[in-house]
């Protein structure tokens, strides 16, 4: 959480807007739920779930797509 933290706090300079704190914890809790859901995704094998291989196969694809979208490759 914390790394996301870090990025919403980017965003808010960025942007120069001061977040309530019930708004940011609600971004926050939305990333993290992101997050789980997307390693339960790539990494559900039968009836286990391995959060390791999901949120390295997740990590891939988003960079694959931002290479593709990017025509990179």
């Amino acid at each position: 959480g914390g790394v996301a933290v870090s990025g919403l706090e980017m965003t808010q300079n960025s942007i120069r807007l001061a977040w309530h704190r019930e708004e940011l914890e609600e971004r926050l809790q939305n990333i993290m739920h992101n997050i789980h859901q997307q390693c339960v995704n790539y990494g559900t094998e039968k009836e286990h779930i391995d959060y390791v291989k999901g949120a390295n196969l997740a990590g891939f694809v988003k960079v694959a797509e931002a290479m593709v979208a990017y025509g990179v490759i």
